[in-house]
């Protein structure tokens, strides 16, 4: 059941992201041939707003899927519907702030930022964005939560695509009859709805014995304070470049950051998606027998780490051929910069290693002892950037967050390491050291040839040549630094491929 699940999540997942990198090539860029780059800026720094509104969710949400972990491993609903309960009630004590707050920043936003926008239509686009949310937080996050708990997140996955898809194809058709952004947000607004449905209809089939008006066990969550710590420091480290930059900068500034850091979320949902389908297994196995959630981690950070390098080291090499092509004919502003792509990648490069340490101390529930670690990390980001934005612009923001992931990254291997895998950290910096060793031989290689790109289907060739390439000799090389995942991996694999067979 649990790899059956990994491999809904994994395959909705890559469906899902190939058909959102489908459209994020194509809608931004129509944003800014139709309404200019600073709409472009304007539209990405309230989604880093309602990202930080996330917030008023997000420790009661990551303190409720630890909680869920353990009960759902032995089927006790009663324990389940107290945590549901508990989250439920929470939800709706919260959501009437979040409700309030996204009306004062409809309000308020217009006057704090320079732009050439009207105020009536920024205050209407934020307001129209911001209610989705709040309709949502009301009604079905705490599902939500049950769903990722329990290894399903090929639902929620499913009932996005079908609602960003359409949402999608209406912009872009409004977009192209030159409709304005209010009309487009409206229409979004109006879609959302149909994602909201089809998770009721789903809980409302599978779910039969949910019952929210059972006594709440709020000790079941009580680490929720905690979590809130961590999310806001992850919230404020991964966000603030964003909105520093509208303050400092401007929103043509904005948009010249927001595309460059496209590429790399795109890399950033792939590497999602597939420790998605990974993640609860993790989750259940630490609970039921320590030893196999050790060979699991140590496997899964083995190949995460493979494929988190593979594809920034194609990232790196392609990005600026990319943006050549991607923004010709944009004279609003340059996006042409040759130290940005490496920048990002050390950004993101340093971001991704850390990834399953932060996994292991969500599930094992030590939130509160790594909560001022945390803290520290968003404090270096925020100081360094604010000092550096002035000095550097662009480039200052991307400095405070290296500066801060330096310290953060490494505390986390290290915590991880002596606290809960119980190991030599050395182990993960060889596997990191192998990797960047590899990074640099592809990328020297590479800068031989001289690419030269001049289309988009030379662009896919070169694309294809490299993925081909790339992936399997990163692959390779960790198989032969930690064989002993690699043979976890193949006893694994077979022993789910014999389940599906025996169906």
């Amino acid at each position: 059941m649990k790899g059956r699940r990994s491999f809904y999540n994994i395959l909705l997942g890559l469906i899902s992201l190939l058909i959102t990198i489908f459209f994020n090539l194509i809608i931004p860029r129509l944003f800014i041939l139709k309404l200019g780059s600073e709409v472009n800026g304007f539209m990405s720094s309230i989604t880093q707003i309602f990202i930080y509104l996330m917030l008023l969710e997000a420790g009661v949400g990551e303190a409720t899927i630890q909680a869920l972990y353990k009960p759902l491993t032995v089927d006790d609903k009663e324990s389940l519907n107290g945590i549901l309960s508990a989250t439920s009630r929470y939800y709706n004590k919260t959501g009437k702030f979040y409700l309030l707050t996204v009306v004062i920043i409809s309000i308020l936003y217009p006057i704090i930022t320079k732009s050439q926008i009207n105020s009536v239509t920024i205050s209407l686009v934020i307001l129209f964005t911001g209610v989705v949310g709040v309709i949502n937080y009301f009604l079905q996050a705490k599902f939500k939560l049950l769903l990722i708990a329990e290894g399903k997140t090929y639902i929620i996955t499913t009932a996005n695509l079908v609602v960003n898809t359409l949402s999608n194809i209406t912009k872009i058709v409004l977009l192209l009859l030159n409709f304005n952004i209010l009309i487009i947000q409206i229409s979004y607004f109006i879609i959302s709805f149909l994602q909201m449905f089809l998770i009721w209809i789903y809980i409302k089939k599978h779910y039969k014995w949910i019952d929210l008006k059972v006594k709440p066990d709020y000790s079941a969550i009580s680490q929720k304070n905690s979590v809130l710590v961590h999310q806001i420091s992850g919230m404020v480290f991964y966000n603030t470049d964003v909105l520093i930059l509208t303050f400092f900068c401007g929103f043509a500034v904005v948009s010249v950051y927001t595309m460059y850091n496209l590429i790399f979320q795109m890399i950033s949902s792939v590497i999602t998606n597939i420790s998605s389908g990974v993640i609860f297994v993790l989750g259940s196995s630490y609970f039921e027998d320590k030893e196999k959630f050790l060979d699991l981690y140590n496997s899964f950070e083995s190949y995460y780490m493979s494929i988190v390098f593979a594809l920034s080291t194609i990232s790196y090499i392609l990005i600026l051929p990319f943006m050549k092509l991607y923004t010709a004919g944009i004279t609003d502003v340059n996006y042409i910069d040759t130290l940005l792509p490496t920048m990002f990648a050390i950004l993101n490069l340093l971001s991704y290693v850390r990834m399953p340490g932060v996994y292991s101390i969500n599930i094992a529930g030590h939130f509160k002892k790594t909560q001022y670690r945390s803290i520290f990390e968003s404090v270096i980001n925020i100081i360094v950037s604010l000092i550096c934005v002035n000095f550097f612009g662009i480039y200052g923001v991307l400095i405070g967050s290296i500066t801060a992931l330096l310290y953060r990254t490494n505390d986390i291997i290290l915590y991880t390491s002596k606290q809960i895998i119980k190991r030599n950290s050395l182990i993960t910096y060889k596997k990191c050291f192998i990797n960047i060793a590899i990074l640099f031989i592809i990328v020297f290689l590479v800068s031989k040839f001289n690419l030269s790109i001049e289309s988009y289907s030379e662009f896919l060739i070169i694309g294809s040549l490299l993925l081909i390439t790339v992936i399997p000799l990163f692959f390779i090389s960790m198989a032969a630094l930690d064989i002993k995942s690699f043979n976890y991996c193949i006893g694994f694999s077979k022993k789910y491929l014999n389940k599906l067979r025996n169906k």
